[in-house]
């Protein structure tokens, strides 16, 4: 018996209920319960485990899961070395291909020229890591609204803080096109700012996929762990795409807890909430739930208005406020939808030669976004009706029948043929309570008025304009 054993049995239970907290029951129970404490002179920690194959398999397998947690436990300094029960000898070395690196030093990383590094530089020894992030996705350009309030003031938080707030890993989901990998980047292009040391990354998951992938064709796979275990602020977009891959959700699994237990920033973007995630082990999933899942919904009338106005003055064009509200009115999809829309009307306005007009952005924008039109109705016709024609709504709806009224009456009767889907006798009974003959006759009558009188027909296609929004 060793004369620390007793003295730190107990921080050793620490460790491994850490050690159970982070892996399955059964990896808990083959490879980690028959460990035993042997002693820790403040600088070395030395263990019994059964017999060889065990260190081979825990320095392949789980240092990453260990270090930290031997680092929180024991110290920063702390070296690890095995004994195995042989007749040779009590204690065993580390065998010469495993890391023995001091924790403080691993943590560091101030050497990594022998780690392979999955987004190379060719001719830099020295890691050097682009954090892949796009310039122009920044927190200003990225307009807050009641849509993504909590979203943006909690990146921001992150940013001036990243590690240190309860915000970690920050979920951000959402539907498509709403401005998740914006957020996500602008975190992460304010933390570079501030903070020029830190290691940031921003990665898709699908890269991440292919560069696992080749780590194992490569038999690269700690290298790669390794390498991602560096960095300060790890950005993962489209976390959803770890679904279905059991392989890949064990190596990140090692990757988050190292960077969650050293204080590192986790930023996470997906389509759905973490509850609505399929075919990920639970493990992920309850950590995905440790820090903030935050949603970006769809944006509000005046969030788009102010998003138009933002994107129009970086592309520098001036489009005229009545086509700001209409796009903002008719747009309901997305953040990215809005941007194709104003590219494609800016494109064809140029092209032609032609003025930015409310007509011209409903032209174009049929082509490629889906335009909300507003059910017109018989009461909205009888309303422009009479503002057109000077009758008051009184007087439209007495038993007067002076000709302005009649006249007002049949061309609110033809419009409403024409623009909804009532029924005749509904046009009718809406308008003076006539009969459906009564409507087609007023409409028949409107349509000969137009043929002969020039200014009647200028007349009507202004109540018409009017009726559709135009």
């Amino acid at each position: 018996m060793f004369p620390n054993s007793q003295k730190y049995s107990a921080v050793w239970q620490d460790c491994l209920a850490g050690i159970r907290e982070h892996t399955s029951e059964d990896e808990f129970a083959r490879w980690f319960k028959p460990i035993v404490l042997l002693d820790f002179d403040g600088v070395t920690l030395k263990l019994r485990v059964p017999n060889e194959s065990y260190v081979a398999h825990i320095e392949k397998n789980y240092i990453p899961l260990l270090r930290p947690l031997i680092q929180k436990c024991f110290g920063a300094e702390t070296r690890l070395r095995y004994a195995v029960p042989k007749a040779e000898g009590p204690t065993m070395p580390v065998p010469a291909d495993a890391d023995i690196t001091a924790i403080t030093n691993f943590t560091e990383q101030t050497n990594t020229a022998n780690i392979k590094n999955p987004f190379v530089i060719p001719g830099i020894r020295r890691i050097v890591i682009d954090s892949q992030l796009n310039p122009a996705y920044t927190i200003e350009s990225f307009i807050e609204g009641d849509c993504n309030r909590l979203v943006r003031s909690t990146g921001i938080s992150v940013a001036l803080s990243p590690g240190t707030t309860p915000f970690n890993p920050l979920y951000i989901f959402g539907g498509s096109g709403l401005g998740k990998t914006h957020v996500a980047q602008a975190v992460g292009l304010e933390v570079k700012r501030r903070f020029p040391n830190l290691q940031v990354l921003y990665v898709s998951m699908h890269k991440f996929q292919a560069q696992y992938t080749t780590a194992i064709l490569n038999k690269e796979v700690n290298d790669f762990i390794h390498f991602y275990q560096m960095v300060d602020v790890l950005i993962i977009d489209d976390i959803q795409e770890l679904s279905g891959k059991p392989s890949t959700q064990n190596a990140f699994f090692n990757i988050f807890n190292h960077l969650q237990l050293a204080g590192k920033q986790l930023i996470l973007t997906s389509d759905k909430p973490p509850v609505e995630l399929k075919d990920i082990e639970q493990r992920l999933l309850t950590r995905f739930k440790w820090g903030l899942s935050a949603e970006l919904q769809t944006p509000d009338y005046e969030t788009k208005v102010k998003i138009i106005r933002s994107k129009t003055r970086r592309l520098n064009v001036d489009i005229p406020e009545e086509v700001v509200l209409f796009l903002a009115e008719n747009i309901r999809a997305n953040i990215r939808e809005i941007e194709g829309a104003l590219a494609s009307l800016v494109a064809n306005a140029q092209f032609l030669g032609r003025k930015v007009t409310v007509s011209l952005a409903r032209e174009i924008l049929k082509v490629y976004v889906q335009v909300h039109r507003r059910e017109i109705s018989i009461d909205h016709i009888k309303q422009v009706v009479c503002e057109v024609m000077g009758v008051s709504a009184d007087a439209f709806n007495s038993q007067r029948r002076t000709r302005e009224i009649a006249q007002a009456r049949q061309v609110a009767m033809f419009l409403s043929k024409k623009h909804t889907k009532a029924p005749l006798t509904a046009i009718g009974a809406a308008i003076g309570g006539k009969n459906h003959a009564t409507v087609l006759h007023s409409c028949k009558q409107v349509a000969n008025l137009m043929e002969t009188d020039r200014g009647f027909k200028l007349q009507i296609e202004e109540i018409e304009k009017r009726v559709l929004g135009k």
